[in-house]
């Protein structure tokens, strides 16, 4: 009997990317002799009532067509499972993508490794009954995209870089409270970022370091600088050598309690939820295919 996959598609993904991202990758699946039900929500709320209903039924894996944000979506309703999820990326970040070395810019290639790849277990980080693969961020980021989401424009990239420079002309530290593993400090910084992964937004590099199946999560701080040093600092971010500045930190724990005023955190680019979180590291609890 053939293996049953649920191809799970957002359309939109990657500027519509997603819809041609699946056009490529079905034809692949069902020619190497899966059986494949093709799902499409008309909104995240729906598309993961579908992944859910996919994954109670029994298939064998799940596997999202567009960017971290399907990633996080496919987590939810395969982790602690036994269906293994597979990744065509189509996104603008695909930071998952890059964590498997999957091809980010040919779904037929994408799909090729679906195909052949035996899957692998990895951790994910979880808060409640909520997971993500990437990176939480806690800080001056979060202001970031809590800000571009309020603007009704400009549309993409400009949008969150106008936002920025927003946000940077009055951001201040931030009063953290943090425990690590039982032990609680204080202390104002920039941004806490609590990774499962090593990068999030399409490759920034913030929890450089940071393995996805050695059953602990990586915590940075990024305690008070200037404004200036912040900016000459960002692009480092992209090739992980931000980690020689005196003002960076890193742990790694088990399980983190993140507690800030005013922060509402984002993971895999979605919106996470407000402080204080605590956020538990779930040793090989997502079976990936890449």
């Amino acid at each position: 009997m053939a293996r049953e996959i649920a191809l799970l598609t957002n359309p939109t993904s990657g500027k519509g990317r997603g819809a041609a991202a699946r056009a490529a990758a079905l034809p692949r699946l069902r020619a190497a002799g899966f059986t494949v039900r093709d799902l499409q929500g008309a909104d995240a709320d729906e598309a993961l009532v579908l992944a859910h209903r996919a994954v109670a039924d029994g298939v064998w894996a799940l596997v999202v067509c567009g960017g971290d944000g399907m990633v996080n979506l496919g987590a939810q309703a395969t982790a602690a499972t036994d269906t293994h999820l597979g990744i065509i990326p189509a996104g603008s970040g695909n930071d998952v993508a890059r964590y498997l070395h999957l091809p980010r810019r040919d779904p037929g290639a994408a799909a090729d490794r679906v195909i052949a790849s035996t899957p692998r277990r990895i951790d994910l980080a979880r808060s409640g009954d909520r997971y993500f693969v990437t990176v939480m961020a806690a800080g001056f980021d979060a202001v970031v995209n809590e800000r571009a989401n309020r603007m009704t424009w400009p549309r993409g990239q400009m949008r969150y870089n106008l936002a920025t420079l927003a946000e940077l002309r009055t951001f201040e530290p931030i009063p953290y409270s943090l425990d690590l593993d039982g032990t609680t400090t204080q202390f104002d910084a920039m941004l806490v970022a609590v990774g499962n992964g090593p990068s999030f937004g399409g490759g920034l590099r913030i929890t450089e370091g940071a393995l996805l199946d050695d059953g602990l999560l990586d915590v940075v701080v990024i305690r008070p600088m200037s404004k200036a040093s912040l900016v000459r600092t960002y692009p480092k971010l992209f090739k992980g050598t931000h980690v020689t500045h005196p003002q960076y930190e890193h742990h790694r724990v088990r399980s983190v309690t993140v507690a800030a005023p005013g922060i509402v955190s984002y993971a895999d680019g979605e919106r996470f939820g407000a402080l204080p979180l605590t956020v538990e590291c779930a040793a090989g609890a997502l079976s990936v295919l890449g």
